[in-house]
């Protein structure tokens, strides 16, 4: 797999961490399913961004470059992103660029012109495949800055002549540096060879990132199939409208991560179908909180039960613990095979969280088939990136320090249920409850619940 990765004059941005999430996610599947995975995730670190970024920072464009790749670790091994198989950078691979232009300029797919060297879409009959665009449409519609040594309007760049003051490397067309889409063609084809099996990124690199990989290296090698599957994601949206640094209505992944846990957030961009839109909002990234919450309780509370000495006498709950996560696997599988729906994989998790939760309150001690219920939801979770076991510190702290308070809540409330205070009692139950936190009287007590799905 190769995932193209940030151009790092920037923290990312949460439509990045979508897309980072995602494919994460999709790769922790396929070494869940029993492949080998070797993933590449590229990081852009010369790019016309960046030089701007170091100007106005008064700071050296590579330098910013390597500033920006550190703070990505930080805020992806916060959203539990594993690192990759590769991440090469483009900088270091100039001279695999350099033979791959040299190599479309021999046959005729690209030209020099001052300096600066064009690929020719026309000259490539399968230019606009992957996009659905035809030339004329693209013609018509064109955003790009005229430029008159250009033989088509819609011709771009392998390289650029440098400009005074810009990083520059040597080439055969003199001093400059690599446009975007051929950096991702060298560092694919090094690490992976042609005809990869999946090329992924975010849905707006379909055009023209991706189209203008596939013409200039499968031009480069003369027909082979470049990657056999293109993925990508939607869109995540502000108040419907795409989140991009251009239109400066985005948040930082690192702003998200000082106010949320990260945990939290990626539940939240798994919430959706990859391939459907996912509109941010803070409504919804509670409740994301609250369902990762619930799923990380019935591990802990089935945790306190197989703790307890003791063994299950009830034989129907044991073996419907059994049947439940052996289906909770199947409809997990069934979900993630049908194109990585984590949407309807969630719901196989919670269903099976819902079985273990009923168990607790019938039979609360050890018995195998908890284990083995219990056993599979943290399996599962993790397949989809997620510690039930391990909830992120604050997630821990903010538990235990409910399990204090509640626990003082019980005891208030069986002093007046002793002196009968029948009132009292019930408006602390019912309080509660309205805020989602169960209390049930038992022969054995009170004891206090989050709310089920």
């Amino acid at each position: 797999m190769y995932v193209c990765g940030p151009t790092t004059y920037n923290y990312f941005h949460a439509g990045n961490a979508r897309m980072f999430v995602v494919f994460d996610m999709i790769r922790r599947y396929f070494m869940y399913k029993g492949y080998e995975v070797r993933y590449v995730q590229n990081f852009t670190d010369v790019d016309d961004k960046i030089i701007q970024r170091g100007n106005l920072e008064k700071m050296d464009p590579l330098a910013l470059g390597q500033k920006y790749i550190d703070e990505y670790f930080k805020d992806a091994q916060a959203l539990n992103i594993l690192p990759a198989t590769v991440h090469p950078k483009a900088t270091e691979h100039i001279p695999e660029m350099i033979e791959i232009i040299q190599g479309l300029i021999n046959t005729e797919l690209a030209y020099e012109v001052d300096g600066d060297v064009y690929f020719a879409v026309d000259r490539f009959s399968g230019y606009g495949k992957l996009s659905g665009r035809t030339l004329e449409d693209m013609k018509a519609g064109a955003r790009v800055e005229v430029d008159e040594r250009k033989h088509h309007p819609m011709d771009f760049a392998l390289w650029k002549k440098a400009k005074p003051g810009e990083p520059a490397w040597k080439s055969p067309w003199g001093m400059g540096r690599p446009g975007w889409h051929i950096e991702c063609t060298a560092m694919s084809l090094k690490y992976l060879g042609a005809g990869f099996d999946i090329h992924g990124g975010g849905g707006d690199l379909v055009f023209p990132h991706h189209e203008n990989e596939i013409a200039q290296t499968e031009g480069y090698l003369k027909g082979q199939t470049f990657a056999h599957y293109w993925m990508h994601n939607a869109f995540l949206t502000i108040n419907q409208e795409k989140m991009s640094k251009s239109l400066n209505n985005f948040f930082t992944t690192r702003e998200l991560l000082e106010k949320n846990p990260g945990e939290v957030i990626r539940f939240y961009l798994l919430g959706t179908h990859y391939r459907s839109p996912l509109d941010f909002n803070d409504e919804n990234l509670g409740m994301a909180q609250k369902g990762l919450g619930r799923l990380q309780t019935s591990v802990r509370l089935a945790q306190q039960a197989l703790d307890r000495k003791g063994s299950a006498k009830n034989e129907e709950l044991e073996q419907e613990l059994f049947k439940a996560a052996q289906e909770a696997r199947e409809s997990f599988e069934k979900a993630m095979d049908d194109d990585f729906n984590s949407a309807l994989a969630y719901a196989a998790l919670f269903e099976l969280a819902k079985t273990m939760n009923g168990y607790g309150q019938e039979h609360p001690v050890f018995s195998e088939g908890l284990a083995k219920a219990q056993g599979t939801l943290i399996e599962l979770g993790g397949v989809l990136g997620f510690d039930l076991l391990h909830p992120a510190q604050r997630q821990v702290e903010n538990e235990e320090m409910l399990a204090k308070v509640m626990e003082i809540v019980l005891q208030i409330r069986s002093k007046s249920r002793q002196k009968k205070d029948w009132e009292m009692s019930d408006f602390i139950r019912d309080a509660f409850k309205a805020q989602g936190i169960i209390i049930e009287d038992t022969p054995q007590g009170a004891r206090w619940n989050i709310k089920k799905f």
